[in-house]
C-alpha cells in the first residue's frame, strides 16, 4: 500500500514502526519486535486518552506511562519525538549510543517523559502500583469537593517476562487487594521470548490469574484493530474500583515477512535486507531511512499540544485551591518541592544514658516524633512492623477505606514493596520508607539499585542487623549484607551506634537528596553512648567521626560501626589502664565519610597512625581501605549460629578482651 492512500493514523502508526526499525538497525542492536507490534497500541494512548504536556512533562496531574517492557523503548521514544518532547529525530538516530538520550533502556532523567528506569523485567510493573498508591494518597489528602487535583491514571505496557518475573505476582496481588483503580495496564501477549515461543515455559491462563487477584480483565484479540483497543482502555477508566489488565494479542515485528512471530525479532536488528522489505509492506520508499511524513509530525504534534489547555485549566483550578486552601496548597508545594519544613527536626529525641535500647526501638521513637512534621512521608514494612519498629502510632493504616492512610501494609512482599517505594518516590511530594530485616534485603536488591541509578531517595529500613539477632540462626542472620550494600554506586548506608546516631541518622536520611538511604538497625539492646563524656553524635554526618580521643598522640585507631562501638569504648578503658594510647573512631556511614575533605579525613585517620582495628560483626570486606597493611580486622569469617546474642558474640570474638588482645597484638 502506498502511503498516499492510507488514514492520517494508520500512516500515523506505520511511521512509529518504521521509524523503531531504523533506529535498532543503524544501532545494530536493539528490538524491533514490540515497537512494531504495539504501535497502535501506542497511537491509541498518546493521540486519544493519557493527559501530559510535552511542554512541561512535570505537571502534577499527568498521567503516567511505564514501559514496563523497557526493552521496547524505541516504541516510547518515538512517541515522545512525535508528540513534541525535548527527543529530535537525531536522537533517535543515536539510539543506544554513548551520551545518548535514547539509551537501551529507559532511564529516567536522561529524557523527560521516562517517569522510571525500567530495563530488569517486572521493575516497572511494580513502580506502577507505588505510582497508584501515591495517587491515592495524594488525592485523598489535598482533594476537596470541586477541586479533584489529584485524578490521574497509571499506565504501563507489559510483556510475557514481566508477568513471568516474581515481583509482578507480588505487585500485581498488592494492587488488587487495595482496589487501585487508578491502574490500567496494557499486557503484550505476543508469545514469544527470546528462546522462542512462549509455550516451552509460559502456558498460565494470565486472564484468570489476574481475575482472581482481583483485576478487571478485558482481552483484545488483535494489536491492529485500534478500536477494540480504544473501547477497552475506554472501559478501564470507567472501572475504578479495581485495577485493570487489557490482555491484547500482537504479533511481534508485524510488517516483517520473514521476522514476524520469530524470537529472532526480540533482540537483534531485523537486518537491513529486512528492513527494506517492512519498508515496502507499509508502503515506504525502502530507500530512504528516518522518515517522518509532515503530516504525521504535524498530527502528532497536534495531539500532544492538547495538553496545554487541560494544564492551564488544572493551573487555574490550583490557584483557586490557594485561596480557598492556602495551607494546604503551601504545605503540598514545599513537599513538591523535596525541601523539609522549618523545624521539622525541633522534636529529634536525644536519648539519655540510662539502660539499653535497640536501635530499632530508637528508630520508632524518632519516626513518631517527627511524623506530625511531615505529612508527606508515608511507609511501612513486609509485614515486620512490630519487628522493625515502623509504625506510626498516631495515624491510621492505608487501606481500601483510609486512603490518607500513613501506615503501609506491604505483606510478606519484600521485592514488590521495594519496587513501589521506588513509584512513590518518583511521586513529588511522597516521602516513602520501607522497612524488613537486614538479610531480607537480599529480596530487594534490584529496586535498590535501580534507586540508586535514579538518584532517587526512598528510605530503606533494616533490622536485626547481625548475629546479635540470635537465635534464629544461621539463615536470618546477616554476614555479606553491608557490604554488598556498601558496593553499590550512589547510595548511603548507615549503621548508627546507639540511640542518639540513630536520631541522627534520620536527619542525615531525610536531609539527603541523590540517591537511597539504608538504614541499618539492630534488634538487641545497646547502651546509650554518653555525649557529655564523648563526642555529640551529630558526627554521624561525617560518616566518621573521633568519638573518644587519646590523651596523648595515639598509639592505635579502634574503629567500628553498630552494636560494636560500645565494645571499643570499653577496650579503650582498658587499654589506657595499660598505658596504651587508642582513638575510638565510630563509623556509621563509609559513604558520607568519603564525601568529607581531605584534611578532615586525615584529622581522624592520621597516615602517621599505621596501626588500626575496625570491629563489625559482618564480612571483612572492605575494611582493609581504612586499618592500612599494618591493622587488622573483627569481623564474620564465616556464617553465624542459633544461640543466645550474648553467646554468639563471645563464640565470634566480639569481646573487650578480645579487642584488647587484637589491639596489643598490632603494637608487638
Amino acid at each position: 500500500m502506498d502511503t498516499s492512500t492510507k488514514s492520517i493514523e494508520q500512516l500515523a502508526i506505520d511511521t512509529v514502526r518504521v521509524l523503531s526499525a531504523d533506529a535498532v538497525q543503524k544501532a545494530n542492536s536493539g528490538h524491533p519486535g514490540t515497537p512494531m507490534a504495539l504501535a497502535p497500541v501506542g497511537h491509541v494512548l498518546w493521540s486519544q486518552f493519557m493527559r501530559y504536556n510535552p511542554k512541561n512533562p512535570h505537571w502534577a496531574n499527568r498521567d503516567r506511562f511505564i514501559l514496563s517492557a523497557g526493552h521496547a523503548c524505541m516504541f516510547q521514544y518515538s512517541f515522545l519525538y512525535l508528540t513534541g518532547y525535548n527527543i529530535t529525530l537525531d536522537d533517535i538516530k543515536n539510539f543506544r549510543q554513548l551520551h545518548s538520550k535514547t539509551a537501551g533502556h529507559p532511564e529516567y532523567g536522561l529524557l523527560d517523559g521516562i517517569e522510571v528506569t525500567t530495563g530488569p523485567l517486572g521493575q516497572g510493573f511494580a513502580n506502577g502500583v507505588g505510582f497508584a498508591i501515591a495517587q491515592k494518597y495524594l488525592a485523598a489528602r489535598y482533594n476537596k469537593p470541586g477541586f479533584d487535583l489529584f485524578d490521574y491514571k497509571i499506565y504501563a505496557i507489559c510483556s510475557d517476562g514481566d508477568l513471568m518475573e516474581g515481583v509482578a505476582s507480588e505487585a500485581a496481588s498488592l494492587a488488587g487487594h487495595l482496589e487501585l483503580g487508578n491502574i490500567i495496564y496494557i499486557y503484550d501477549d505476543n508469545h514469544i521470548s527470546i528462546e522462542g515461543d512462549t509455550d516451552i515455559t509460559f502456558n498460565e491462563d494470565v486472564a484468570e490469574r489476574f481475575r482472581a487477584y482481583g483485576w478487571h480483565v478485558q482481552e483484545v484479540g488483535d494489536a491492529n484493530d485500534i478500536h477494540a483497543i480504544s473501547n477497552a482502555i475506554n472501559n478501564a477508566r470507567i472501572e475504578v474500583g479495581k485495577p485493570s489488565l487489557i490482555k491484547v494479542r500482537s504479533h511481534i515485528a508485524y510488517g516483517s515477512p520473514n521476522k514476524v512471530d520469530t524470537a529472532g525479532a526480540h533482540g537483534s536488528p531485523l537486518g537491513g535486507d529486512e528492513v527494506k522489505l517492512v519498508k515496502k509492506f507499509f508502503g515506504f520508499d525502502p530507500e530512504q531511512s528516518f522518515v517522518v511524513p509532515d503530516e504525521v509530525l504535524e498530527y502528532y504534534r497536534f495531539c500532544g499540544s492538547k495538553g496545554e489547555p487541560l494544564e492551564e485549566k488544572w493551573n487555574e483550578l490550583f490557584a483557586q485551591y490557594k485561596q480557598k486552601f492556602p495551607e494546604l496548597a503551601a504545605e503540598y508545594e514545599l513537599a513538591a518541592s523535596g525541601e523539609l519544613p522549618k523545624g521539622w527536626d525541633a522534636n529529634l529525641p536525644v536519648f539519655k544514658p540510662e539502660g539499653k535500647i535497640a536501635t530499632r526501638a530508637a528508630s520508632g521513637k524518632v519516626l513518631n516524633a517527627i511524623a506530625d512534621k511531615l505529612p508527606n512521608m508515608i511507609g511501612g514494612s513486609a509485614d515486620l512492623a512490630p519487628s522493625t519498629d515502623t509504625n506510626l502510632k498516631e495515624y491510621k493504616s492505608f487501606t481500601v477505606e483510609n486512603r490518607d492512610g500513613r501506615n503501609f501494609h506491604f505483606g510478606i512482599r519484600e521485592h514488590g514493596m521495594g519496587s513501589a517505594l521506588n513509584g512513590m518516590a518518583l511521586t513529588k511530594g511522597i516521602i516513602p520508607f520501607g522497612a524488613t530485616f537486614l538479610i531480607f534485603s537480599e529480596y530487594m536488591r534490584p529496586p535498590i539499585r535501580l534507586a540508586a541509578i535514579m538518584k532517587i531517595r526512598p528510605i530503606f529500613i533494616y533490622t536485626h542487623d547481625s548475629i546479635g539477632l540470635g537465635e534464629d540462626g544461621t539463615t536470618h542472620q546477616p554476614i555479606e549484607q553491608l557490604i554488598s550494600l556498601r558496593s553499590i554506586p550512589n547510595i548511603v548506608v548507615i549503621r548508627p551506634a546507639d540511640a542518639n546516631e540513630t536520631s541522627q541518622s534520620w536527619k542525615a536520611a531525610l536531609e539527603h537528596k541523590d540517591g537511597p538511604v539504608v538504614l541499618v538497625f539492630t534488634r538487641q539492646g545497646l547502651p546509650v553512648i554518653d555525649q557529655d563524656k564523648y563526642a555529640k553524635a551529630d558526627g554521624l554526618h561525617k560518616g566518621a567521626y573521633i568519638l573518644s580521643d587519646s590523651e596523648g598522640a595515639p598509639d592505635v585507631i579502634l574503629m567500628a560501626t553498630g552494636s560494636e562501638v560500645t565494645l571499643v569504648l570499653q577496650a579503650q578503658d582498658k587499654l589506657k589502664a595499660e598505658g596504651i594510647n587508642a582513638r575510638v573512631v565510630s563509623m556509621p556511614s563509609w559513604e558520607l565519610f568519603e564525601k568529607q575533605s581531605a584534611d578532615y579525613k586525615e584529622k581522624v585517620f592520621p597516615k602517621a597512625v599505621r596501626k588500626r582495628l575496625a570491629v563489625e560483626a559482618g564480612s571483612p570486606l572492605g575494611w582493609h581501605k581504612y586499618v592500612t597493611d599494618e591493622g587488622d580486622i573483627i569481623a564474620m569469617h564465616t556464617f553465624g549460629e542459633s544461640a543466645p546474642a550474648e553467646e554468639l558474640f563471645k563464640e565470634f570474638g566480639f569481646t573487650v578482651d578480645n579487642v584488647v588482645a587484637k589491639a596489643k597484638a598490632l603494637l608487638n
